[in-house]
């Protein structure tokens, strides 16, 4: 396939279809969640497939979604913990498709992910809201 048969946003392309990415160089954009940035290496609208930097605020969370292709993530800083595990700085995960959790960055967290397809943002569970809500109205645990 030639790099004009394929349109995925990339910067500095080649004509052998090499793209060199200047990380440092681009700009933090706002993420889909609160307290985090990021920075799309790539990303394929074609397929839904894209590379993502994320950086995350100390006691980030992102919140319950599923990933509906495979996703992989490599940790730079910090940790991303969830119901599962907890993935620390130089390692690696990586969930199936149609897995669903929520995320957590205790102490912030920079990592990349690459999706397959983008994860779908899921509703959160009725009781988890009550839960919060409670605990907002000054009920629930102390």
């Amino acid at each position: 396939m030639s790099n004009s048969e394929s349109t995925p946003s990339s910067p500095a392309a080649t004509d052998w279809g090499h793209n060199y990415v200047d990380i440092a160089a681009m700009p933090w954009t706002p993420s889909r969640t609160a307290g985090s940035v990021q920075k799309t290496l790539f990303s394929d609208p074609v397929t839904g497939m894209s590379t993502v930097y994320f950086k995350v605020d100390p006691g980030g969370v992102i919140p319950l979604h599923e990933h509906p292709e495979v996703e992989q993530t490599y940790v730079l800083k910090g940790r991303l913990v969830d119901h599962l595990g907890e993935c620390t700085a130089g390692n690696y995960v990586w969930r199936a498709a149609g897995s669903r959790h929520t995320a957590y960055c205790p102490d912030g967290a920079e990592f990349i992910v690459f999706f397959m397809k983008m994860p779908v943002r899921l509703p959160v569970p009725a009781a988890v809201t009550a839960s919060t809500d409670s605990t907002k109205a000054g009920g629930g645990a102390r």
